[in-house]
């Protein structure tokens, strides 16, 4: 079985109790704008990916979590690498199955195709593939009002 290898680095997601400030933050140090936000999610790009930095506003997720409850809990939530095809993406999937590694999470968000792995130390990562053709189509959807009726997806 040949490897497959991502073609690309695409976003980090952060788990946040300073979710606008962050927000901020990133449109100021990377001139960012916010394709999408909700309470919950912002998601922030710099240049023509959907998303390159994702927040995830841990006040609302936990509004009522406990001092000893919030720690260890900001911080990266996972970064994603994107494959050049979906038969790339599943065949680095039987490839990994191969090996014993399995996906903890397996999701459709309209824009993306995902699995979702954490490493031997629980740091999770996501495999994806984009379902659009391209970066504006991608865009349009998640200014759509499917992607606001559902930005997670299904699994």
């Amino acid at each position: 079985m040949s490897r497959i290898r991502p073609t690309r680095f695409v976003h980090v997601v952060y788990r946040t109790r300073c979710f606008d400030e962050m927000a901020r933050w990133y449109q100021t140090v990377f001139d960012a704008k916010i394709q999408y936000q909700n309470p919950v999610l912002s998601f922030l790009t710099y240049d023509d990916e959907h998303r390159r930095v994702a927040l995830i506003n841990l006040a609302m997720v936990q509004p009522d979590a406990t001092e000893a409850d919030r720690r260890g809990a900001v911080g990266v939530d996972h970064v994603a690498y994107t494959y050049g095809s979906v038969d790339d993406l599943l065949e680095n999937y039987a490839y990994l199955k191969a090996q014993g590694i399995m996906p903890y999470w397996c999701i459709h968000r309209g824009v993306t195709m995902s699995k979702y792995y954490a490493d031997p130390d629980g740091n999770q990562m996501e495999l994806q593939v984009d379902a659009f053709e391209s970066s504006e189509e991608a865009n349009d959807y998640m200014n759509g009002p499917h992607f606001s009726a559902n930005p997670i997806g299904v699994e």
